[in-house]
């Protein structure tokens, strides 16, 4: 049978005799830590190999008067580090004056236990600061799980209206999978080379995947004359058509005002929406941005969409096969595509073609 894991606090005091009183109050129904000075709890708090601590406790018991460092430099400490932050510290003191209280709780001290100590009271502040404490995280928690149901909810919605357009278009929907397959298959070998990995490192991968399917969800926007239109394009049409990269960056932007985005995706989405157009020559759309301006994600969407459109049949034209098309975006190495990101799919061309094959519209 398992029992909950009981709360732990930690009692740092250089006296002895005042960590024993406070241990024998309080050791009935928390774990107790200590520590002899302001060093030493730092030292469990913040291990100074940088690991992680083996707990952390649920209230810290600070003395303000130790040799060394001293209880309002450990607070500062406390309240400077992000694992330790949201820790209620309650400063024990011999004699509280307005002074020092008004500067402990400008510090970010959450009461103040005085000495002597009095049994009823050390209880009382402790476990009220704990169920405090408790509550906080618990409501934390359920924020964070509310809006990532409200974030999967958005996600689901813009990837449902991402494939109405596909097949708007008359498309059989299954280029959303082949994006994001195809997304996928080069990002993981992109993770093998140092030029890129270091700036994989900051992306959420597995919420970049997922945004390279809103890429085109703007053309909600095109009439469908133009967008359904069997032969070339006049300028005027083809400058409309170019308006699906302003218009998805825009409902990309009118949900990101309601909803926070923990994870970025979002942030990609728009970033894909707007440039997978651009040029790394700079004769794109709609910025005319160059080289590494244009946001990683969008240069790799660039290079899935057009390999797709080459494979895949319009109602304009026949699909190119697997190699013609590849030929196709090895010509646009350097002048429409990143360089090296030319040379990443060149690497997985036997996994572009599978997904292809397993994937064809139908």
């Amino acid at each position: 049978m398992s029992t909950q894991k009981r709360d732990s606090i930690l009692i740092v005091d250089d006296i002895e005799i005042n960590r024993i009183i406070l241990r024998e109050i309080l050791q009935k129904d928390y774990d107790i830590l200590e520590a002899a000075c302001g060093q030493d709890a730092l030292d469990i708090l913040l291990p100074p190999d940088g690991s992680k601590p083996k707990t952390l406790p649920t209230a810290i018991l600070l003395d303000i008067m130790m040799p060394g460092i001293d209880g309002f430099e450990v607070l500062e400490r406390i309240k400077s580090t992000e694992s330790t932050k949201n820790i209620p510290v309650l400063f024990i003191t011999a004699a509280e004056s307005d002074e020092t209280e008004s500067k402990g709780l400008m510090a970010g001290a959450a009461d103040y236990i005085t000495k002597p100590f009095n049994h009823t009271v050390v209880r009382a502040r402790v476990d009220n600061h704990i169920s405090l404490a408790r509550y906080s995280h618990s409501l934390e928690k359920l924020v964070e799980l509310k809006t990532a149901e409200v974030t999967k909810t958005y996600e689901s919605t813009l990837e449902v209206l991402a494939t109405i357009i596909e097949y708007r278009n008359l498309e059989s929907g299954a280029h959303i999978r082949r994006t994001t397959l195809l997304t996928d298959a080069i990002i993981l070998k992109m993770l093998e080379h140092e030029h890129f990995k270091s700036k994989l490192d900051k992306f959420n991968i597995a919420s970049l995947i997922k945004a390279s399917a809103l890429h085109d969800i703007g053309k909600i926007g095109i009439p469908d004359g133009v967008l359904l239109k069997p032969g070339k394009l006049n300028d005027e049409e083809f400058n409309m058509i170019k308006t699906h990269t302003t218009v998805g960056s825009h409902i990309i932007d009118s949900i990101s005002e309601n909803l926070p985005d923990n994870d970025n995706f979002l942030q990609y989405a728009k970033d894909i929406c707007h440039h997978h157009h651009e040029r790394w020559d700079g004769r794109g759309y709609p910025g005319g941005l160059a080289g590494e301006d244009i946001p990683l994600a969008a240069r790799i969407v660039s290079i899935v969409d057009v390999y797709d459109a080459l494979v895949s049949p319009r109602c304009y034209k026949d699909p190119f096969s697997h190699d013609v098309s590849f030929g196709i975006i090895k010509d646009g190495r350097g002048t429409q595509f990143d360089p090296n990101l030319v040379d990443i799919i060149e690497e997985v061309a036997e996994d572009f073609k599978k997904i292809q094959e397993e994937y064809k519209d139908v």
